[in-house]
């Protein structure tokens, strides 16, 4: 199979059903390129990493621990590279995986998955559900109520921004801008 968006999509699509998840994947794939961009980096690879990160997750959500655990044998049969496989599972350092990040890539990836939902989270309780207007200050009031999207693993987060050498504001700013051109893929804007 030739690796491109289009099959990662439906390889994706294979193995989730759920749109949410789906919609995770296409905020986690916006926030890589864009980053990757801004660094210099393979816009497509990281892009590729960002859609396949949680490719398990619907197997596995009974079942956390095993989370990243599926998802290398069926990378690596649709022929995926060992880059990226190791990218998918480094995603889970420390929860479910001791595959630790050690590239930017893997390290983007790390710092970014869980703050994508935080901030998808904060902007929908806005009156006008956008990305477009929303300030890092509003998104890291949200941060300190601990009941706000209580499944976001703030920790995680920070621990992610200390890898990249980069504060939590500008990680949180940097994703924002990232997600902004697909809001309404994500379900978010008017």
């Amino acid at each position: 199979m030739e690796i491109t968006r289009e099959n990662t999509m439906a390889l994706l699509r294979e193995h989730n059903k759920d749109e949410a998840h789906i919609k995770h994947a296409l905020a986690v794939e916006a926030t890589m390129r864009y980053f990757a961009q801004k660094s210099g980096n393979d816009t497509e690879l990281w892009g590729l990493v960002g859609l396949l990160h949680d490719i398990d997750w619907e197997e596995t959500q009974e079942t956390p621990e095993k989370h990243c655990h599926m998802a290398p044998a069926w990378l690596k049969e649709a022929g995926y590279s060992d880059e990226i496989i190791r990218a998918v599972q480094s995603h889970g350092w420390g929860i479910c995986s001791d595959v630790e990040p050690v590239s930017e890539m893997e390290k983007t990836l790390f710092a970014i998955d869980e703050l994508t939902g935080l901030i998808i989270t904060t902007a929908l309780v806005r009156p006008g559900k956008s990305l477009q207007d929303l300030k890092v200050k509003s998104v890291k009031k949200k941060w300190k109520d601990k009941r706000f999207a209580a499944g976001v693993d703030r920790e995680v987060i920070t621990k992610g921004a200390e890898m990249l050498g980069v504060t939590v504001e500008d990680l949180i700013g940097g994703t924002i801008e990232a997600m902004k051109p697909v809001e309404s893929e994500l379900g978010l804007g008017e």
